[in-house]
């Protein structure tokens, strides 16, 4: 049985004291999926842009994991870029119709809060 992952394919900008990389291949669902590819068969769901690199596609692909439900759509892929200075951290999250502002907020799941 298939391991079905859900969730981001996106790609990070990082930035430290030590140096920085502008565009790697990120997303809680990619890192889950290319872990879980070493125990079992798992099929990857998510959405990326038309600027996702075959590169990419192709490092998931080559773990053996199915990208039937990997849509593509027009647009960028989301990039989230993260800053690391030695006294605090900046995180920039991305903007878009897909995502929250800073604003809202999610709905808890537990009614009691």
């Amino acid at each position: 049985m298939a391991l079905v992952v859900v969730g981001s394919v996106a790609y990070d900008g990082v930035e430290t004291p030590h140096g920085s990389v502008d565009r790697m291949l990120g997303g809680a669902a990619t890192y889950i999926s290319l872990a879980a590819s070493y125990f079992t068969p798992v099929k990857l769901v998510g959405v990326v842009g038309d600027d996702f690199a075959s590169e990419d596609a192709a490092l998931l692909a080559s773990r053996a994991i199915d990208l039937t439900g990997l849509e593509r759509v027009p647009g960028s892929s989301i990039l989230s870029t993260f800053t690391r200075t030695l006294s605090a951290r900046v995180i920039e999250l991305p903007s878009g119709p897909r995502l929250l502002s800073r604003t809202e907020r999610q709905p808890r799941l537990d009614s009691s809060a």
